[in-house]
Parts: structure tokens; sequence; C-alpha cells
């Protein structure tokens, strides 16, 4: 599994997952015949098999055993994979700040190569500055926060856009409707500022912006927001993610997969090319002032 050892502990965890969900099918064995093995119930199974929960080293052990893997250097590397996903990742520090189904996004997003997103209401997070941040955490967060808890906010999304800077970077195809970019969120100055750092960003080779102007006609992504998620590890399928006001949905089974992308495809031909992204951007600054 080349470049385990960039990936974040979300992504190990779906990695041996996946490893252990094709070690069974091989094996010719139900769901509940391996969780019989181990002491636990179907279900649980299939949460460690998406990558959803914790592993316990002896229950992969007895799953390896079941599975007939005996080869010392086969197993050897399947345990060391589930120790490593046991870890916890660097974005851990910042829960109290964040709530607990963000994690698994977190994680994802760091292990990742290219997330394309489609935005209606926000600029995307990996894009934002750090006022914008502070103004749309006030906006969403359902409570008062302090201007301590605002402040950890913005450290974890400036944390979390080091993405872009890493060696290979993230690749970021953004697709967002321009009402997007009218929205005065913080204030006018605010906004001016957000716009400014998106004519900067978008001259990194690892950024991509399309905007869809208003009046544009009806597509296929009235449903909102969400992103799909790519990753270099063969053994991690593409994740696409729902967010929604107390909850988030993950999904990753191959007709949701072709779906979302079908509608990412058409949003990206339909919507001006990138290449007019700078102008549309500056045209819109123009009208702010």
């Amino acid at each position: 599994m080349a470049g385990r050892s960039e990936a974040g502990p979300t992504a190990l965890r779906i990695m041996l997952g996946a490893h252990l969900r094709r070690l069974r099918e091989r094996a010719e064995l139900t769901r509940a015949e391996a969780g019989w093995a181990i002491r636990a119930s179907e279900s649980k199974i299939s949460r460690m098999e998406l990558g959803r929960v914790g592993f316990k080293q002896r229950d992969v052990e007895d799953l390896l055993t079941l599975y007939s893997v005996t080869q010392a250097g086969e197993r050897e590397r399947l345990l060391q994979l589930a120790k490593d996903a046991n870890n916890r990742g660097w974005w851990h520090r910042y829960n109290d700040v964040t709530p607990d189904w963000f994690d698994a996004y977190l994680g994802l997003e760091a292990a990742a190569d290219l997330i394309r997103t489609y935005e209606v209401q926000f600029v995307p997070g990996l894009l934002q500055t750090p006022e914008y941040t502070r103004a749309v955490a006030r906006l969403t967060s359902g409570t008062e926060r302090s201007a301590e808890e605002l402040d950890r906010i913005v450290a974890l999304r400036k944390t979390r856009q080091a993405v872009l800077d890493r060696d290979p970077p993230l690749r970021l195809w953004a697709v967002i409707e321009e009402s997007v970019l009218h929205r005065p969120i913080g204030g006018p100055q605010v906004l001016r500022d957000q716009l400014s750092a998106l004519l900067q960003a978008i001259q990194r080779p690892n950024v991509t912006l399309q905007i869809i102007p208003l009046g544009s006609a009806g597509h296929a992504a009235t449903a909102g927001a969400f992103s799909v998620l790519r990753f270099p590890q063969a053994d991690l399928p593409d994740v696409v993610y729902l967010e929604h006001l107390t909850s988030a949905l993950y999904l990753d089974k191959r007709d949701d997969l072709d779906t979302y992308t079908h509608v990412l495809d058409s949003l990206t031909v339909s919507a001006p090319p990138p290449r007019q992204a700078e102008e549309q951007l500056t045209a819109i600054l123009r009208q702010l002032d």
C-alpha cells in the first residue's frame, strides 16, 4: 500500500476495511460468519469494512486467521496498518470546536489527492480568508461562540489549508454559484478581501475555479452543496461528502459516486470555463467599489 505514511488515520481505516472485505469475500464468508469468529455482530463487521470504527488488534488477528492469511509478512503489514489507523490525526486537538461527525471528513481531506466541490452558500473552506471563516463560524454555530473558540476555528481552517501547499499539493476544483460571491458575510470589506484572495488562489496550478453566473438556467445540482474526494491509494474508493446542519453523509457506493460525478461533470461543462474566473471575480469586485 504505497503512500500509507502520508494517509491520515481515517483513510487508513478505510483502506484496511476494504482489504478485510476483499479477504472475507475471497474466503466466501458472510459478515455474520466473520462476526461470530470475533465475538461481534454482523453490523460491526460492516462498520469495520467501511472504516467507520477503530480496529482492535485481536479482532484483526482473528479475522486474518479466519481468512487464511498465514504468510507472516502479509499479517505483519496488515496488523501494523491497524495500529496506524488507530492513531489520532492532528485535527483531534480541535475537537472542542468541531462536531464528532466532522472528524471523518478532516481525515479524508488530509489524505485526498483531488477534491471536486460544488458550493451554493459559502466560499469553499480551503479558499476562505481568516475573517471570512470567522464570520461563517458565527453564522453556522447555532450557539454564541467565544472569541477564543472563533480563534481556534480559524486556526483549524488555516492548518487545513496547508494541503494546498504540501508536496504534492492537493488539487482543488471548485464550482460555485455567483450568488456566493455577492453575499456580504462579515461585511463588505471582508467580502472584498475574500474576493481578492480568490483572485490570488486561482493563480495556483492546483486550484481551479468555475463560477456559475446569476440568472443561469436550473441544473442537476439543485439538491445543494457536495464534494467528491479522490485518493492516491488504489485501496481507497472515491467518497461523496454531503454536510447538513447537525450531521453529514459519506457515500461510497458505486451508484452514488456515478450520480454525483455525473452532476459535477455536467456543471463543469455548462459553467463558464476556469479561464473566465479572473474576469468574473474582477467584475464583482468593481461592483463593490
